[in-house]
């Protein structure tokens, strides 16, 4: 699997974003982010004030997402993972499939529902997960043995693909592996088929991940967004 360095994002569905924040405002945001982390491999996080400045369109990391879904974009769900010596796990071939909304509230072709760290979540159309993005936000170095994400270039017009069928829909695009420096961002079209392995090494890998959208969902359903 061979490392693309000039994806195009309409055709491909992934894009890297170099340096979007340099190393030491990398190890800063992870130090800061350390206590709420800690002793989990992934956690939705409590967003402060200064973190959901820079996540917001108007700040350097969601600036990415609007130049791609446009200057409406909003985040609605951040999760930070870390992959390390201590939980070490494997991440099979799959859509991102469910979304985070403030209450359960019935609405047409949304379903079925889950509840995930006390928050509802719901499967929505398909539509829905095609006008999002989602920004790997990268806190540490990340090279083929650190369980980079792989992700099935163009897989994002798919439509909704079988979990059981995931592997084999993946196989038939070229295989995309994100590496990255600490500070760099990769997007890829939420709907993308993604997988990572195990790392081999004993290095973390905390990555913090923010799913982005630009249009409001029918009512009466309301995104959760990332405040606490």
């Amino acid at each position: 699997m061979a490392n693309r360095t000039d994806p195009d994002f309409d055709r491909d569905g992934a894009l890297l974003f170099g340096g979007v924040l340099s190393p030491v405002e990398a190890a800063s945001l992870a130090g800061r982010l350390e206590p709420q982390i800690t002793g989990r491999p992934g956690k939705r996080l409590q967003v402060d004030p200064d973190l959901a400045a820079l996540l917001a369109a108007h700040g350097a990391v969601g600036a990415v997402a609007a130049s791609l879904i446009g200057t409406g974009a909003t985040p609605v769900r951040a999760v930070l993972f870390d992959k390390s010596p201590d939980a070490n796990w494997i991440v099979a071939w799959h859509q991102d499939r469910t979304i985070p909304v403030r209450e359960r509230r019935e609405a047409p072709e949304f379903g079925p529902w889950s509840l995930k760290d006390g928050i509802q979540h719901v499967a929505p159309p398909i539509t829905v997960l095609e006008g999002m993005v989602t920004l790997r936000l990268h806190l540490d170095p990340v090279d083929a043995t650190n369980a980079p994400l792989v992700v099935s270039a163009g897989s994002h017009r798919l439509g909704y693909v079988p979990a059981g069928a995931a592997a084999m829909r993946a196989a038939e695009g070229p295989a995309l592996v994100c590496l990255a420096e600490a500070g760099d961002v990769w997007a890829y079209s939420t709907p993308i088929l993604h997988m990572s392995a195990r790392s081999a090494g004993d290095r973390r890998r905390r990555v913090l991940q923010v799913d982005y959208a630009a249009s409001p969902l029918p009512a009466p359903l309301e995104w959760r967004g990332i405040e606490a």
